[in-house]
This record gives C-alpha cells, structure tokens and sequence, in this order.
C-alpha cells in the first residue's frame, strides 16, 4: 500500500556495526530487450562494482526476519480478541448525531465477517471526487489514483490498522531486514501473474525503481523515499535486494512503492519518459497491464473507471492461492459535483459518497438517503489550506503571509461554511498524530490589527484613500490584488469566497478563479497560480511530508525553502527512537507555522454517506480500504 505523505514506523533495533560499504553496491543490470535499464539513480557515483553474490551477501549482513502477514488473518484475529458493540443493522439504526454516536457505528462497522465468505456475484459502486489523471502506477499523486493502485497493483506491503507495516503474504515468501538497517531482502511469491499471463518477478521490482528514480519521469509521489535507496537488484526472478543509503527509520517506507511490467515498459520508456505520451504508452493508459486483485475492464475518461475481478490473481495453473477478490466488478464513478454523489447514493448508482457539510448537516431530514444510506465520519484527517506561490510578490514577504493568516474570519470558517464539522488548523501534521506529542502551534485567529499592522509594515498601504491596500515597486504603484485558484466544487468556492471577503476587510483585493480539479493540478505543477485553494490528507510516516516542505520538493508547488526545515526533516529520519523524532517533528511545524507559507484554514475529517446493504467497512487514521486488507474487508449481499 503506497503513501504520498506519510505517520508512524516503528523504530528499527540498530546493529553495532556497519556491514556494506559503498563499494559493495550493484552495478547497472542490462535488461533483456537491450534497453539499458541501470539500477542505480543518475546522479549515483561511478564508483559502483558488481555486488556480491546472494551466497556471499547472506554470509556478509546478519538478518532480522521481518513480519510477513496475511491481511485476512489480520480480519481474524480481530474478530477473535472482541466482539462487535451490536449488529451491523442495529448500527445503521443509530442515528449518528455525536462523536459517541459515530465511535459505536465505526467499532461496529469496523468488525470483521471472518464468516461471511467472498460475495462472488456481487458489484459495488465507489464514489471519485475527481478522476485520475494517469493510469501509470508510477504517476500516482491524487487520492482517486491512490485508491485505484490499492486495487489493480502488486502491493508487496501493507499496514495494519497501527499504521505498522509489514509484507504481504499474498505476494511476498519473506522479508528480512540487516541487523544494521542498510540492506533490506524481499523473496517473492512464484505464483504472481499480470494480467497478460506474464509472470511478476524481482527484475520488475529494480525496473521500476530505476524508473521513479530518473528526474524524467513524472514519479513525484514516490521519489523522495526511493532516492534513499543507493540501489536495487535483482538477484534472480524472485529476490530482490534493496541497498540503503543510510540505516533510517523510514526505510521501510522507501521500499515502497507500485510495480511497473518490465516486459511493457523496457524498450520504450526512454524514448517517451512521460509514460504516456507516446501511442504505445497512451495505449496502455486505457487498458494498463496490471497485477493486482482487479483489472481494468473499461474506462470512460471524466466519468468511470470500472473494474473486473482477475480469475489469475486466485487461481493460477488450476490451484487456488489466494482468497479471491470481493467483488466480480468495482464502478468508481467520478462525480466531482458533491450534490450530483449524494444523488448517485441515493439511486443506488454508488454504494458510498463523500459528503460536503450542508449535505451531511441535511441527510437525517433527506426521506431518499435515510431510506438508502446512513451517515458516518471516517477518521481520515484532511487539512484545508492556501498555497502561495513565494516567487509572486507579494507572496514572498513572510509578514504579509502572516496579515492574511490574522485576516481570516475563522469562526465563518468553521461555523457557517464547516457547520461545525471541522476543527481550527494546527499546523502541518495531523491533530492526533503521534509525530509531534504535545508541541502544537496555537491556530492564528483573526486579528484584523495585526493584519493590517503587518500590511503596513510590509509596505503595503491605502494611498489614495480608497480602501485598497497598495505599493509602490520600482517608481511604479501596484495594488495588491490577485487571484485565489480553486476547483468548482461547491464546497471549495463556498471556503474561497469566505477568504475573499475576510481579506476585503483589510484592503486586500482577491479574485476568485474556478477551474476543473485537472486543470487546478496542473496549474499547481507548473506554478501558474498566485494562491492556490487545496487539501491533503494525513499520512502514515511524518517524514513523507518533506515532499511538501523541504526545499526542491516533488510536491513543494509554492517554493517554500529553509534550510532549518530541510536539516531537521534529514535529522527526523535518522532518528529511531519515537519520542525525540516527535520533538524533531515538533519543531518543524513551529518553524513553518511561523514561515506560513500556507494559510492553513482548517483539518476536517471524511464525512461520508454509506449504503446500508455493505455489510462492514475497515477504519483507521487512514479511512477506509487503505490500510489492509483495504476494500477486502467490505462485504455486500449478492445482488442476483
């Protein structure tokens, strides 16, 4: 299961001594079709010699087995150590109107069926608030791409609901990790096929790695944590062998990452890194070649994706070897239109939706969802806020950063435009993370003194009088005026005209630009926008954060750098004891907080609408079917 900013990693037992050395690292693999696919980054240094064989690596590193789990059983022994508060019915009998309410529908809801077998016939439909831009598991950056992979890719990982990680055992014979945290051993299973009845082997895993690595390819999600890696080899067709660069306390999240088919992707990818430009890869972006649980049965671009359960993924060569997946077919269905999801539920179109405030606020008088659907909140925190771009003037002043965070009307914020279903910002790491204990920055309340003190001092004055704030710059006057990017979600323009209206009041001249959620990640890729309207979710470790913050970021869209920022984030992963990586963590929240390169606006968590015919979902700081065994655990009745 892979995260573009991740939570919590127990800390690794450190070994008392070193046991490779730079120049034991793999040397390029040249890959069959002729194609050089090196297996060390670009910028590696030359000094790589051939690594040493298997047999002499295992007499080198002492290893520490590493858990290896069946997701399933994971289901089980839940349902062992504690029965479920009541019944699924008498939990959608509860009427959810506070968080004890809601607490007894998710234990409830969240228990496992270890009986109730694979409902073989039947289909769901989930709800995208936007579609996927990419199909490519490498290109994966949105949550509707996220959900896609935990579906169609070899998941050599997961999590557990503790946000612990272990090896999958339906793809994965064994994991074993070097007493000194520098090397890390996976073997894979022997019966893993994509869907073109091609087998899965450790060379695709050091392909792939090859891939994401090269600054050509568009692999922002997964760079970061894969560049730690020195290199990746691939010993023969199931072991595969991950050298660190140093022994962090993330490095098993920087192992990883989704699977590419070497045998689809060798022989071009040079040509077209994009992946998906050129006709044969804009080909596979209809119809990818998968290895995962589902396929791609069709695809209508801006509408559905739909997914058809793989036969080869259970059964290969005539025997069963995996629990098949749940359901014969998945519609994902992008609604982007919140009101247009809620009617889609209630038709029975999907079988959930995310909820915006009013709807959720209005379901209980709503005839049509109380007949279809209940209501739950998913502990899946996301935090709302604005980027700024620190190239545009006069976004690059720290002080007028600050005036707009003391300008907004944060009680309209929460109240009207939340209605109380959302909690004030408390800086980049989620409310209940463990990653920065009790060190939390104060929320900035609106202060419109200070706002217009800070403006003033900034330079920024009303000249002429007029209400409107401006400059002079260069012997010219400028006035401050600009433009706040957001997508036309409802929702999203209800938040940006509450800024624009809070920044009013302190001379500051805001243009709200809507645009189509595509359009919006391009603008933010490209840094075509002066302030830009978004929302992340909360990860599994802190230190995929960095992305966003440390300068040269894949995701750093505003620009933000401070070098305190990018030390104490080096410093956090090296760290291996949890409770002085919390106080690393702490600082830098304190740090950005006080840079405010984003106007951070408000955390709120998944407010969703959920059919009453699912028989049961799993829950955790990640929301549902993202930790494992992820959509698995949900079960419907046969429709036929």
């Amino acid at each position: 299961m892979w995260i573009v900013a991740a939570a919590c990693l127990a800390a690794m037992t450190p070994g008392c001594r070193r046991e490779r050395t730079a120049a034991q690292m793999p040397a390029p693999e040249t890959v069959g079709t002729g194609v050089a696919a090196q297996e060390t980054p670009p910028d590696a240094p030359a000094a790589f010699v051939p690594p040493p064989t298997l047999a002499a690596l295992d007499g080198q590193v002492t290893w520490v087995d590493r858990p290896v789990r069946d997701p399933y059983a994971l289901d089980r022994e839940r349902e062992a150590m504690a029965p479920p508060p009541c019944s699924v019915a008498e939990a959608f009998a509860i009427e959810n109107d506070s968080p004890a309410a809601n607490a007894r529908i998710l234990a409830a809801l969240s228990h496992p069926q270890a009986s109730r077998g694979p409902a073989t016939s039947a289909r769901v439909g989930r709800h995208l608030a936007s579609d996927c831009d990419s199909l490519n598991p490498i290109r994966a950056e949105t949550p509707a791409e996220f959900d896609l992979l935990g579906l169609t890719a070899v998941d050599l990982f997961g999590f557990d609901r503790t946000l612990e990680p272990f090896a999958n055992a339906d793809t994965v014979r064994s994991w074993s990790t070097s007493a000194d945290g520098l090397v890390d051993k996976v073997v894979l299973r022997g019966d893993l096929l994509w869907s073109d009845g091609t087998p899965v082997t450790a060379r695709d895993v050091a392909f792939t790695w090859r891939l994401i690595v090269d600054p050509r390819v568009p692999a922002r999600g997964f760079r970061s944590g894969a560049a730690r890696l020195r290199a990746v080899h691939a010993y023969d067709e199931r072991t595969v062998v991950f050298f660190h660069a140093e022994p962090l306390a993330t490095n098993a999240w920087n192992i990883d990452f989704p699977l590419l088919p070497r045998h689809v992707y060798a022989a071009t990818w040079e040509a077209d890194p994009t992946l998906v430009a050129s006709p044969a890869h804009a080909a596979r972006e209809s119809r990818p070649v998968v290895g995962g649980p589902y396929e791609i049965a069709a695809r209508v671009p801006g509408r559905e994706i739909v997914l058809r359960r793989r036969p080869a993924w259970s059964v290969v060569r005539g025997r069963r070897v995996r629990e098949p997946a749940a359901f014969a077919e998945i519609r994902l269905v992008v609604l982007e239109d919140s009101s247009a999801a809620l009617a889609a539920l209630e038709s029975g179109i999907v079988d959930e939706a995310m909820l915006d405030p009013a709807e959720w606020v209005a379901a209980p008088g709503d005839a049509a969802f109380a007949a279809r659907a209940a209501r739950i909140v998913t502990p899946e925190w996301r935090s709302h806020q604005v980027i700024w771009n620190l190239d545009v003037p006069p976004f690059a002043d720290r002080r007028v950063r600050r005036a707009v965070g003391y300008a907004i009307d944060q009680a309209r914020l929460l109240d009207t435009v939340c209605r109380g279903l959302a909690t004030p910002p408390t800086g980049i790491f989620a409310p209940d993370s463990w990653s920065v204990g009790r060190g939390r920055p104060e929320p900035y309340r609106q202060d419109l003194a200070k706002a217009e003190a800070l403006l003033d001092e900034a330079g920024w004055i009303d000249r002429d009088g007029d209400g409107a704030r401006d400059r002079e710059i260069d012997g010219r006057v400028v006035p401050f005026a600009f433009t706040l990017l957001c997508d036309r979600r409802p929702f999203r323009v209800e938040i940006a005209s509450a800024l624009r209206d809070s920044l009013a009041r302190v001379g500051l001249n805001c243009t709200v630009l809507t645009v189509e959620p595509h359009e919006l990640r391009e603008r933010l890729r490209q840094r075509r926008f002066d302030g830009c309207l978004v929302s992340w979710g909360a990860g599994i470790d802190p230190d995929a954060a960095e992305s966003l913050w440390c300068g040269g970021g894949p995701q750093n869209y505003g620009g933000y750098a401070n070098p305190d920022v990018d030390r104490l984030f080096a410093e956090g992963r090296r760290e291996r004891d949890r409770e002085r990586r919390a106080a690393i963590y702490a600082r830098i929240q304190d740090i950005v907080s006080e840079d405010q390169p984003c106007t951070w606006l408000f955390w709120r968590q998944e407010h969703r609408g959920i059919a009453r015919d699912i028989g049961a979902e799993l829950f955790d700081l990640r929301g549902a079917v993202h930790w494992s065994p992820g959509l698995s655990s949900v079960w419907k009745p046969t429709l036929e």
